[in-house]
């Protein structure tokens, strides 16, 4: 059986993802939302290539993104980068800015919950993951979404994840999609107080935030740690402890 990571109450485990960085590459933050713990500032990208600082998030797919990995790594250093404004949608072109940025800035993880199922993105987007993998930056993204692999979390050197509905939030599953070492988690974000999980936003894009905040926890043990591979090595020796 695949090995599997938890949250555990032992203080020996009181883990918080404290010393990672996380950039989230999405659609922003809303300030003051009761969610969301401090951020570290950013960077917005629009279509067209301008950067700005309005960092504020008027589609609510990002701020529930990020409330996901909070609540799992609250002591996670967690840089925003807007690149979805008026809708989720966006160019490999700026994708590939946001995922130089989050290297340049020097963090451990990049989070997208996002993807593109267009082979023709390949050619911006696999230069930009193996750039952040040379900066110590490593691309967690969706690696397929209704059975299509998606761009760029099935390319070579990013960390895939895929959904288990069965999962909790706090725990992740190592296994193989197409021959390949993905992470899978459950697609549910954090909670709303008297909002069904049925009605709030779910899917693809949580299960990729959740593997991201659990995987903060494990490179917190294991500094080292930083591409692909020493992700998924850092979590199997969690498992196994």
């Amino acid at each position: 059986m695949a090995p599997s990571v938890r949250m555990r109450a032992e203080p020996l485990w009181s883990r918080t993802g404290r010393g990672v960085s996380i950039a989230v590459i999405d659609s922003g933050a809303h300030p003051g939302h009761p969610h969301l713990g401090l951020l570290a500032g950013g960077i917005a990208f629009t279509p067209d290539g301008r950067e700005h600082d309005d960092l504020t998030d008027r589609l609510g797919h990002g701020t529930a993104v990020t409330a996901a990995i909070q609540e799992k790594a609250p002591g996670a250093r967690v840089h925003v980068a807007r690149v979805f404004h008026e809708e989720l949608a966006t160019s490999a072109r700026t994708l590939a800015k946001a995922i130089d940025w989050a290297g340049e800035r020097g963090c451990r993880l990049a989070n997208l919950s996002l993807g593109t199922p267009r082979q023709s993105r390949i050619e911006q987007l696999q230069p930009a993951v193996e750039r952040a993998a040379r900066a110590g930056t490593l691309v967690i993204a969706a690696y397929s979404h209704e059975g299509r692999r998606q761009f760029p979390g099935s390319l070579p050197g990013a960390l895939g994840v895929c959904l288990d509905w069965d999962l909790p939030r706090h725990r992740v599953r190592i296994g193989r999609r197409d021959g390949r070492r993905v992470l899978y988690a459950s697609g549910y974000p954090r909670p709303i107080p008297g909002v069904p999980p049925a009605r709030n936003l779910n899917g693809i894009s949580f299960a990729v935030a959740n593997a991201t905040g659990m995987v903060a926890l494990a490179l917190e043990l294991f500094p080292d740690a930083r591409a692909r591979a020493d992700a998924l090595a850092a979590l199997e020796a969690l498992a196994a402890v």
